[in-house]
């Protein structure tokens, strides 16, 4: 290695002299350095060319005996062992401008001062050794040869930059790690070279290796100004970001503010702007719109009813008749609203939205008569968001409707009254929230009731199925039930909405349905009840001695079809209860209640028990609507969502399926209908082994699979003759024969059907254009018969 380098150490030095030239000529232009630093770093690299473009001469002009021989010999010695002194000097007075300047200190470390004067003296010693021999001396051939001194010379180059690192390293966090290294290689290699010098004579190697360090405190530097640069514009960001996001808190907080003053207007309006603005948003992201556009839509919704502010207290809590409403004035809020939020010059969507969020898809709504796309896109999403928020609402002049009427209606409407895509994206989330909610409650709200005057406490209904359930309760009579009667009881009903309704609007609007009101002794009303038989087990059973205090009740609720299973027990009695529904469609579910009693520690646990065919003694035939002319398959009766369907049918290539279809008589909304479910599974059979489902199609013009616009496209029209809804579901209550295409084309699956002016067109594709796939009828509430395949 040594012999390699002596061979071609002329060239190398050539080189290295050439890199700090290019250096020092870099730094002159370099602009994010400061002055001292620069200034410092430029010297090094003067210093540094100069060192070895000298010693590179001396080993030139090393044996030749002409008078210029005799000269430069000298003179390169000279200034080596000089600027050897030198370049300590220089090192040292870059640490101190990296202490006093980046490091913030006010005053360098003692040791490199006198680092300073002993470097200044090594200077000193090299011009008194050119007379006197004491580093080196020369023969009579002009050739270089150490003298007695020459391991003084090396006091400097090697004690001194280990005073240098003493510094270094006590106060390395001064130092970025990119300089921190950078040190560390100024003074490590330079010494550890220094130390094979003494012993490999005819070679520069110290020199060379102090130019390296010398280049590479430049590329250090650099590196260090990339991460100070780096460093700064993330703070920057940062600090960009923080002011948006502060920015964005403020505009949050006083658009909060705003409306919350506007709303103040009207208590039945409280809260509602921010529910608009949150469906509104939920409407953006499940159309798939960008973060940006959705918080957009979100401002622009929570704004838009801005113009109510401008109406009159004496229409806005007007309590008469709808009709005798000033709707001239009520068609002036968006008018109103927009001129208010004109002035938000950066945020012209938000005037939009409050301008046309009451325009209607078909060219209906105010206050420009706008149809379809010509209506802002914001101002439709709005516009959906808001009827579903003020349908649910509760108004000086009606309740708030229940979340399944207003499906209905957003249904009904969409192409409509409606934007068709915003209103299938609200139906997501209406349905995405009724599924959480009814995940989420699973047993009785209450844990007890006081219970006064006859039934006007009642709990939220406990639904009974399949998994049968044990409730248990203490009931007692309550302070003030002194020579009056009381006793707990239970109301066996269906609603949509879980609870019991005496109202006549809210039993139409829930469809209210009370099969009848039980006691836990001999009384029982039946109201709806197809047929009902008691027997009773014992009487003067639990808690027969009574006491005091409250006794304990039990019930065992089950059910199966249109059959329900109550076992009671209670301190009078101990029964059971065969009880008969109108129908297999209806749902049941019970109440506790009670007359003058107190009644604690309500509890829900299931049993463990699954109901099945015969664990309820069947006491009346089952009603059935599928005693039709059966065909190719056997007909089916779906009495709830998707309770049964058909076997499945391969798809080969093309199939058409023909059927008649009837709504059960329970059935109450245009999705009481029947589906056509795409699938594959390893039985065929819809729920089977290894069950993917690919599509539901329903024959209102509703999609369940609609989350990937590439695997499912799914258009629904409504054609000229298309009767309306109403009309639409009186036919499908007295039956309709509906027919059915689908074409299997590679890995696309084609269905189309046409009923009641309802065209439907769905486009599938599958994952696998190889698997199988099965097609197969299903429905909610209605009776599907003479099926045939062709």
């Amino acid at each position: 290695m040594f012999d390699l380098i002596k061979a071609h150490q002329l060239n190398i030095m050539l080189v290295l002299c050439g890199a700090c030239a290019t250096i020092a000529l870099l730094l002159i232009i370099t602009q994010f350095i400061s002055r001292s630093r620069k200034t410092i770093l430029i010297l090094m690299e003067v210093v540094a060319l100069l060192l070895l473009w000298f010693d590179r001469l001396a080993y030139i002009y090393s044996g030749n005996m002409t008078q210029k021989g005799y000269i430069m010999v000298r003179v390169s010695n000279f200034f080596v062992f000089f600027l050897t002194s030198a370049i300590v000097l220089v090192f040292t007075g870059y640490i101190v401008d990296l202490l006093t300047h980046e490091g913030g200190m006010k005053k360098a470390p003692r040791r490199l001062y006198i680092v300073g004067y002993a470097a200044a003296a090594g200077m000193l010693m090299s011009a008194i050794s050119a007379f006197t021999n004491l580093y080196y001396y020369f023969d009579g051939a002009n050739r270089y040869h150490r003298g007695n001194g020459f391991l003084i010379a090396y006091i400097v180059p090697v004690i001194c930059p280990l005073i240098q690192l003493s510094v270094i390293i006590h106060y390395r966090k001064k130092f970025s790690r990119l300089i921190f290294a950078s040190l560390l290689l100024y003074i490590i290699v330079p010494i550890s070279c220094g130390i094979l010098q003494i012993f490999a004579y005819g070679i520069s190697i110290v020199n060379m290796s102090m130019v390296l360090v010398s280049v590479s405190l430049y590329a250090f530097t650099h590196l260090d100004i990339n991460d100070e640069v780096k460093r700064a514009h993330e703070i920057e960001m940062n600090n960009i970001l923080g002011e948006r996001v502060r920015l964005q808190r403020l505009f949050d907080q006083t658009a909060n503010a705003f409306v919350s003053a506007v709303e103040k207007k009207d208590d039945f309006t409280k809260g509602n702007s921010a529910r608009v603005a949150g469906y509104a948003k939920r409407i953006a992201e499940l159309s798939g719109k960008s973060a940006d556009d959705c918080e957009k839509v979100y401002y622009a919704a929570l704004l838009h009813d801005v113009g109510m502010i401008g109406i009159p207290d004496s229409v806005i809590k007007n309590e008469g008749d709808p009709e005798k409403w000033d709707y001239e004035m009520i068609r002036q809020k968006p008018i109103i609203g927009a001129e208010i939020l004109s002035s938000i010059t950066e945020y012209p969507y938000l005037s939009q939205g409050a301008r046309y969020s009451h325009e209607r898809y078909n060219g209906t709504g105010y206050p420009e008569g706008l149809k379809g796309n010509d209506i802002p896109e914001i101002a439709r999403i709005i516009g959906v968001a808001d009827a579903y928020v003020t349908a649910t609402s509760k108004k000086r002049y009606r309740d708030a409707r229940p979340d399944f009427v207003v499906r209905e209606m957003l249904v009904k409407g969409a192409g409509e009254t409606f934007d068709p895509d915003f209103s299938k994206c609200m139906l997501k989330a209406i349905d995405e929230d009724v599924s959480e909610e009814t995940r989420k409650r699973s047993a009785p709200l209450e844990t007890g009731l006081e219970c006064g005057a006859y039934r006007d406490t009642v709990s939220l209904g406990i639904l009974a199925d399949e998994s049968e359930k044990r409730i248990s309760f203490r009931c007692g009579p309550s302070d003030d039930a002194k020579g009056t009667f009381s006793a707990p009881s239970i109301i066996l009903f269906d609603s949509y909405d879980e609870r019991v309704h005496t109202g006549e609007k809210a039993i139409k609007e829930y469809s209210y349905l009370e099969y009848g009101e039980i006691w836990f002794d001999d009384n029982m009303i039946n109201n709806q009840m197809r047929k009902a038989e008691v027997n009773i087990i014992s009487r003067a059973g639990k808690n027969a001695s009574g006491g005091d205090g409250p006794a304990e009740y039990e019930i065992i609720a089950g059910k199966y079809e249109d059959h329900i299973r109550l076992r009671m027990q209670g301190p009078a009695m101990s029964k059971e209860l065969i009880i008969v529904l109108p129908d297999s469609s209806k749902s049941a579910y019970i109440g506790i209640t009670g007359e003058n009693c107190s009644i604690t520690d309500i509890s829900v646990e299931p049993t463990g028990v699954t109901l099945g065919q015969g664990d309820i003694p069947r006491i009346a035939e089952a009603i059935s609507y599928t005693d039709h002319l059966e065909s190719d398959i056997s007909n089916v009766q779906i009495d709830t969502n998707r309770s049964a369907s058909t076997e499945g049918i391969k798809l080969n290539d093309s199939l058409r399926i023909s059927f008649h279809t009837m709504s059960l008589p329970g059935a109450s909304f245009i999705w009481h209908c029947p589906y056509i479910i795409l699938f594959n599974s390893d039985d065929g059979l819809v729920g089977g082994e290894n069950y993917i489902e690919h599509n539901v199609i329903k024959l209102n013009g509703e999609s369940d699979n609609q989350d990937d616009p590439a695997r499912n496209r799914f258009v629904m029209k409504k054609k000229d003759d298309f009767p309306g809804w109403e009309a639409w579901k009186a036919a499908n209550k007295e039956g309709l024969d509906c027919e059915v295409t689908i074409d299997r084309i590679g890995d696309r699956v084609i269905i189309k059907t046409e009923n009641l002016g309802i065209s439907i067109e769905s486009i599938t594709t599958l994952p696998d254009k190889n698997g199988n796939v099965f097609v197969a009828l299903s429905g909610d509430q209605c009776a599907l018969t003479d099926i045939r395949i062709s």
